[in-house]
């Protein structure tokens, strides 16, 4: 049983004061929505009693328990409220779970990002929960006049059972309320978990299959207008004159105007994101009379030169971001990368002397990936409401980032932080693209402009079109073997526009003696951001298909081959940087391999195998190929993860699914490409996305058993199953696939 510090992983630990009744009565209005209408449903306490930020217990027993990080389908309204429970001892049954509003003093990193949710949370979450348990063994102690070392607790009852005493947790949580919050509490061991690791149902299940409001775009209020936005028709152009006289007389508008989102003198933040800083915004009752407005705007554009942004990192340092004019191409964007790739780039790491491995090698082997820009393309498109008034800003909608877009909104609006108030919707997908909150920036603006709450809405054209897309990538690998088949030297060089994807110091990095990283980028005015399993989503998958045809030059089996460089970085490895741990890595492809009964194969099965480490954890894939048709057409996925302890099972066996085919899609069929700055792709019928009968017939997951805390789950099942699937498709076709989209030409016949 460990011991922690009750200070550990928040700002400050609140508790309730004590009240005449004996505890602190809440009347948050959200409460509201806790009322069950089903028969069987809680019926709700009298009285509620505020133990933490992060859970309050009815004088009844019910519980409700916060849930602080935006929910983007990752699946966290359901798993981080299961950790407090699983420490306050409580039964499930008796839970409510809420979205926790956006409090910095109470919360921290209330972010939804980087896979990072549960294994941020982990420590605090638990000593929430311990916490609560704890003040309420010393309550019952108490009133018992028994140590508090002989109460225990079991589903939501206390018990002393040397006296046979016995009470409900809403029995006693008023006496709670009033004791102090302990400086240390004792968390559970892990064999003692009854919630943790057990399989529990979405809590917003039942309400998202019947169509409850939960989202952004579900959001209204009364006299609420609606607003959509007019941006340049490509990168690299800005808006130069406006005539709406036309559309300003159509039925049900109210405004046509303007706004700059960021002035030139602002300082953003690294998730500030825009291209298009000049909008033309149309105002009015429906969507349907905005939209047919807007389309009557009669808008000229014209080219911007180059210009510099001021911005701050995610890690708070400063940094110039050179923005060139021009109109790019995709064609151009090809030939610039590849210059580029036949310099020299950056060298960011080099171990032993690879020059000299591959001038005395017996065989080179050098091959180029590449892929397109993406876009992130979620369900529910950009959409915000605003209110804004002199006195306060209420902003309501989906968004990853409320903790830093409360930061940018006030500076922009000229409203104090505390005058702020952004709560969290469900968000209809997310992947990256809404960490950047601009459009919550442009509604809060045109609300204070008109003096009315309002509802951003973005259309699927506007939102493709309006930028933070995935960048376009590119990597050289090289690989020197001596005249046994050793592989003794090993190259990457890698870059992209306008980021590179490089992870230097990731596997095989640490398991060969000779290896050189370099890295190079190019500028460009397209806006980029993070895409699920950012760099990751790229470099995985040419990574691990290089390696594959390393191996096939080796005369080795593909795992084998990538299990005996794990053993080298394993018991002697090369450098100190190596950012995995190698038999962790090992161990998920011993688990893919024996799930998979990869030796015996089967006929007319072609098949593939990666594995990858990102976001600290470990995924490997074999992917099983079969032809229809003279067409490839994948059949099962076996995915073996390590991600630590696993706190929802059926949770995080969806999220690895829906990986998995996720990252199938975007490798075979997605891409965005650029015509004199504009792209070419404005919707579905151009953009490819996976459809229902090209994703896999099964899916296999399994997950290696930990004691480990746990680690990300969101993004790390994307990147592995791409160099996977190209394995596959070579044993299927017998071509190498190189060029991202896979299945290119099949999509332009389409």
């Amino acid at each position: 049983m460990a011991t922690i510090k009750t200070s550990i992983g928040r700002r400050e630990f609140l508790k309730s004061s004590a009240l005449a009744g004996g505890g602190l009565m809440l009347s948050f209005s959200w409460l509201a929505g806790c009322l069950p209408k089903e028969k069987d449903a809680l019926t709700m306490p009298k009285e509620w009693f505020e133990l933490n930020g992060y859970l309050k217990i009815g004088d009844n027993g019910v519980v409700t328990i916060m849930s602080p990080n935006p929910e983007i389908g990752q699946n966290v309204k359901t798993s981080m409220p299961m950790i407090v429970a699983e420490e306050l001892d409580v039964d499930w049954k008796n839970v409510i779970v809420e979205q926790a509003p956006l409090n910095t003093t109470v919360f921290t990193r209330q972010l939804a990002g980087g896979s990072q949710s549960i294994r941020q949370g982990w420590k605090s979450l638990r000593m929430a929960g311990a916490t609560a348990r704890t003040m309420l063994r010393e309550a019952a102690a108490k009133t018992w006049h028994v140590p508090v070392g002989e109460i225990t607790t079991e589903a939501s009852v206390l018990h002393h059972k040397p006296s046979g005493k016995s009470a409900t947790y809403g029995e006693m949580v008023s006496a709670a309320a009033k004791i102090e919050v302990p400086k240390e509490v004792e968390l559970k061991n892990n064999s003692d978990f009854k919630i943790i690791g057990t399989s529990r149902n979405n809590v917003d299940g039942k309400k998202i299959v019947t169509g409850q409001p939960l989202f952004g775009l579900d959001y209204r209020k009364e006299g609420m207008l609606i607003a959509m936005i007019a941006h340049p028709p490509a990168f690299g152009m800005k808006l130069k004159s406006v005539d709406d006289s036309q559309a300003r007389s159509m039925p049900g508008i109210k405004d046509i105007f303007t706004i700059q989102t960021f002035p030139d003198d602002y300082a953003q933040q690294w998730c500030d994101v825009t291209s298009f800083p000049s909008l033309v915004v149309v105002v009015g009752n429906t969507t349907w009379e905005v939209m047919n407005a807007r389309k009557a705007l009669k808008l000229e554009w014209e080219n911007f030169g180059d210009y510099n942004i001021a911005s701050t990192t995610f890690w708070g340092t400063k940094e110039s971001i050179k923005v060139p004019g021009g109109l790019e191409n995709s064609t151009q964007h090809s030939q610039v990368m590849a210059q580029l790739s036949a310099k020299p780039g950056t060298v960011v790491r080099q171990d032993g002397n690879p020059q000299a491995a591959f001038k005395k090698a017996a065989k080179v082997i050098e091959r180029t990936y590449t892929a397109p820009f993406l876009a992130h393309n979620t369900m529910e498109p950009m959409n915000f409401f605003a209110h804004v008034t002199d006195e306060k800003a209420e902003l309501v909608g989906p968004i990853q980032t409320p903790e830093y877009m409360e930061k940018s909104v006030a500076a922009r609006l000229g409203l104090p932080l505390e005058k702020i108030d952004i709560q969290m919707k469900r968000q209809g997908g997310g992947f990256g693209r809404r960490l950047y909150g601009h459009f919550l920036v442009e509604a809060a603006l045109i609300s204070q402009k008109v003096k009315a709450p309002i509802k951003l809405v973005y259309t699927r054209e506007d939102d493709m079109t309006f930028g933070i897309y995935r960048p376009a990538y590119h990597a050289l690998y090289r690989a020197a073997l001596d005249a046994d088949n050793n592989l003794i030297g090993f190259h990457v060089k890698a870059g992209g526009i306008p980021e590179s994807p490089l992870f230097a110091n990731r596997f095989p990095a640490g398991a060969v003696e000779n290896y050189l990283a370099e890295e190079w980028s190019a500028p460009s005015n397209i806006s980029i951001g993070a895409f699920r399993a950012p760099s990751s989503n790229f470099i995985a998958g040419a990574e691990q298909a290089f390696l594959d045809e390393v191996a096939e030059a080796s005369g080795k089996d593909p795992i084998q081959f990538r299990l005996d460089l794990l053993d080298r970085a394993a018991n002697n490895p090369v450098g100190e940087k190596n950012q995995y741990e190698a038999k962790r890595l090992a161990g998920v492809l011993e688990l893919v391999r024996e799930k998979s009964n990869w030796a015996q194969g089967q006929p007319d099965m072609h098949r593939g195998v990666s594995a990858y480490f990102c976001h600290d954890s470990y995924v490997a894939n074999v992917v099983d190929i079969v032809m229809e048709e003279n067409k490839p057409r994948v059949e099962k996925v076996y995915c073996a993860v390590d991600c630590g302890i696993v706190v929802n099972p059926i949770a995080a066996t969806n999220l690895v699914e829906g990986g998995t085919v996720d990252g199938i899609g975007h490798a075979l069929y997605s891409g965005l490409t650029f015509t004199n700055g504009a792209p070419d792709q404005t919707n579905f019928n151009k953009y490819r996305l996976i459809r229902q009968r090209e994703a896999p017939r099964a899916i296999d997951v399994s997950f290696v058993p930990s004691t480990v805390d746990p680690t990300g789950l969101g993004e790390p099942p994307f990147p592995p199953v791409i160099g996977a699937l190209s394995n596959a498709l070579y044993k299927a076709t017998g071509k190498r696939y190189y060029q991202q989209p896979f299945l290119r030409e099949e999509i332009n016949m389409l």
